[in-house]
C-alpha cells in the first residue's frame, strides 16, 4: 500500500477538505452535536478504511441518512438513546455481512448507477451555489430536494441573489480559477504540481484572504461563511465532547426498528456507492461487497460508541479521491487520520477556511461527475439505457438520493418487462404452395407470465387455415401462465382450422388435445430422455 504514497497522500489532502466541511453539515442538517459527524468521518476514514476491500472508497456519515438521524433524535428520546440504535445497526449489518447480502448491489443497472453519479454530481453543484456566493442558510451536506432550512434546491439558488456575500465570491472565484489552472496547465507540468494539490492551495489562499480582509468593510467574510470546527479549551472539554449510548434503553422495540432502518439503508447506500466507485475506478478493481458490509457494520458500532453519526461508503468523497489520483485504501486512512490530527491541532486555523473555496472544490468534483457528454452517450445507446438514466437523474435532483434510484430502478425493471415482452418469441412466417400459411413459432430460453400478453396477441392474430409449428426445443422454463395460455389456444385452433405442430426435444406431436398434460407428462420439456 505504501508503494502509491505519492498518489494516495496528496489525494488524502483533497479528501480531507472535502469530508471536513460535509462532516459538520451532515450533522447539523441531522440535529446532532456538530463534533459527532467529525467522529464518524475519523472512524469511517481510520477503521472503515482499513477494514474494507475497496482500494478507493471512502466511507463517512451520509447525507441521506440525515432525515432519519433528525426524526430518530426525537423519536427516541435523546441523542444517547439514538447512539444505542447506531451501535445495533452496525451490529445487524454484520449479520448481513455474514449472510452474503452484498449481494444485492449486483442488481441494479448500469444505466441506473451511471444516472446515480451524475444526478449526484449536478446536485452538488447545485447545492454549492448559494455556498460559492457566501450564503449559507442551509448546512453543507444537505443535498435533499426540500432542505432543513425550509428552502429548496432552486428557491434557495434564487434567494442566493440578493444575498451575495462580495469577499466570499471574489475568494470562491479565485480558488475556482487556481483550481481550474492546476488542473488543465500545471498539473501537466512537473511533479511538484501533482504532489501539491490544486486544493490546497486554494484552500491555503483562501485563509490568506480571510486574514488580509477581516478588517475590510466590502471583502470581510463573516463567521457564518467559514469552517465551524467545534474548538475545546483543554484537553477536558475535548474529552467531553464524546457521547456513549445508553445501554438501558435496550427494550425500547422503537430503538430495534430505528436500528434496522439505519442497517438497511446505510447498507444499501454503501452497496450502491460500491458499484458506482467501481465504476469510475481506472484500475476497475471490483470491491467484495459482503466484506464491506462487515466493515460498514464494524464502523458503526465504534461510531455509535463514542458518539458518532452512522457511517456509510459516499460517492462525494470517493469520486474527489478518484479523481485526484488515489490509489490504494491508504488514501482513506489518511485522510480520517488528518480529520483526527486537525480538530486536535488546529482548529482554529481550519476555522478560517471559507466554505466558498470549498464550495469551488465541490464545483469540480461535482462537473466531473455530471459531464455534458454523457448525457449525449446515454441517449446514444437507446430509450431502454436513456430513460432509466434520466429518470435516476431527475429523481434525485427533486427528491433525494435513495428516491431517485428507486425511482430509476423501477423504470429499469418495467423496461426489462417491455424487452422480455418483445424477446418472448420469435415468429418466422412462410406461404406454403397451397395458399395455407406455414407460420412457425420459437419460444426463448425462459418464457415467464411477462411474455403473456405478446403471445396471446401472436396466436390471436393468426389467420385460418394456419399450420402452426411451435418450437420448444431451446426453452428450459416454461411458466404455467403460458402452458395454460396454449391449452386455451387448442380450442380456438379446431374452431379456426389451425393446425398444430409440436417441436420438442422429446420429439413431435401433431395436434396434441392438451398442452397441459403434455407439459405434465413432459415437466423437462428441453432435456432429452436419458438411455
Amino acid at each position: 500500500m505504501f508503494k502509491y504514497l505519492k498518489h494516495d497522500l496528496p489525494a488524502s489532502i483533497v479528501v480531507f477538505f472535502v469530508a471536513l466541511p460535509l462532516c459538520l453539515g451532515i450533522a447539523l442538517a441531522s440535529g446532532a452535536p456538530l463534533f459527532s459527524g467529525l467522529i464518524a468521518g475519523i472512524v469511517g476514514g481510520i477503521v472503515v478504511g482499513s477494514l474494507s476491500g475497496s482500494k478507493i472508497g471512502v466511507s463517512g456519515p451520509a447525507a441521506g441518512l440525515a432525515a432519519i438521524v433528525l426524526t430518530a433524535i426525537g423519536a427516541l428520546g435523546g441523542y444517547q438513546n439514538f447512539l444505542l440504535a447506531v451501535v445495533l445497526g452496525g451490529i445487524i449489518q454484520i449479520v448481513f455481512g455474514i449472510l452474503k447480502a452484498g449481494i444485492i448491489g449486483y442488481y441494479f443497472p448500469s444505466s441506473v448507477i451511471k444516472g446515480m453519479l451524475t444526478g449526484i454530481g449536478i446536485i452538488i453543484i447545485l447545492k454549492q451555489i448559494p455556498h460559492f456566493f457566501g450564503y449559507d442558510p442551509d448546512p453543507e451536506g444537505d443535498f435533499a430536494f426540500f432542505q432543513v432550512d425550509g428552502q429548496n434546491t432552486f428557491s434557495e439558488i434564487l434567494e442566493t441573489v440578493n444575498n451575495i456575500s462580495p469577499g466570499a465570491t471574489l475568494i470562491a472565484i479565485i480558488g475556482l480559477s487556481i483550481l481550474l489552472l492546476w488542473d488543465k496547465v500545471l498539473s501537466k507540468k512537473g511533479k511538484f504540481f501533482q504532489l501539491v494539490q490544486g486544493p490546497l492551495v486554494a484552500v491555503a489562499v483562501g485563509i490568506l484572504f480571510y486574514i488580509l480582509t477581516k478588517d475590510s468593510e466590502t471583502l470581510a467574510i463573516s463567521a457564518e461563511h467559514l469552517v465551524s470546527v467545534p474548538i475545546p479549551e483543554d484537553a477536558a472539554s475535548f474529552l467531553g465532547q464524546f457521547s456513549f449510548p445508553n445501554f438501558g434503553a435496550i427494550t425500547n422495540p422503537q430503538i430495534w426498528v430505528t436500528a434496522f432502518t439505519i442497517a438497511l439503508v446505510a447498507s444499501l447506500e454503501t452497496l450502491l456507492c460500491v458499484e458506482a466507485t467501481d465504476k469510475l475506478d481506472p484500475e476497475k478493481n471490483v470491491t467484495p461487497t459482503n466484506r464491506e458490509l462487515l466493515a460498514q457494520g464494524t464502523g458503526n458500532i465504534i461510531s455509535g460508541l463514542i458518539g458518532g453519526l452512522p457511517i456509510t461508503q459516499v460517492i462525494v468523497r470517493s469520486s474527489a479521491n478518484i479523481q485526484s489520483g488515489g490509489k490504494t485504501k491508504m488514501s482513506a486512512i489518511i485522510h480520517g487520520f488528518f480529520l483526527l490530527i486537525s480538530v486536535i491541532l488546529i482548529p482554529r486555523l481550519l476555522n478560517m477556511i471559507p466554505l466558498s473555496v470549498l464550495a469551488a472544490v465541490l464545483f469540480i468534483v461535482g462537473f466531473k461527475l455530471a459531464k455534458p457528454s454523457l448525457f449525449k452517450q446515454m441517449y446514444a445507446l437507446g430509450w431502454k439505457q436513456s430513460v432509466p438514466f434520466f429518470v435516476t437523474v431527475i429523481g434525485i435532483i427533486f427528491t433525494d438520493l435513495l428516491i431517485g434510484i428507486g425511482l430509476g430502478l423501477a423504470v429499469g425493471i418495467i423496461v426489462i418487462m417491455i424487452k422480455s415482452y418483445q424477446n418472448s418469441h420469435f415468429l418466422h412466417i412462410e406461404d406454403k404452395s397451397d395458399g395455407r400459411h406455414k407460420i412457425k413459432m420459437t419460444l426463448a430460453e425462459e418464457v415467464t407470465f411477462f411474455n403473456k400478453g405478446a403471445i396471446l396477441k401472436e396466436l390471436d392474430s393468426l389467420p385460418r387455415e394456419t399450420y402452426l409449428e411451435l418450437d420448444v426445443r431451446k426453452t428450459r422454463y416454461l411458466d404455467n401462465d403460458i402452458i395454460e395460455i396454449l391449452d386455451d389456444f387448442t380450442f380456438k385452433a379446431k374452431e379456426r382450422n389451425i393446425d398444430i405442430k409440436l417441436v420438442s426435444e422429446r420429439g413431435i406431436e401433431e395436434n396434441p388435445d392438451s398442452f397441459i398434460e403434455f407439459f405434465k407428462l413432459r415437466p423437462k420439456i428441453a432435456q432429452p430422455e436419458k438411455g
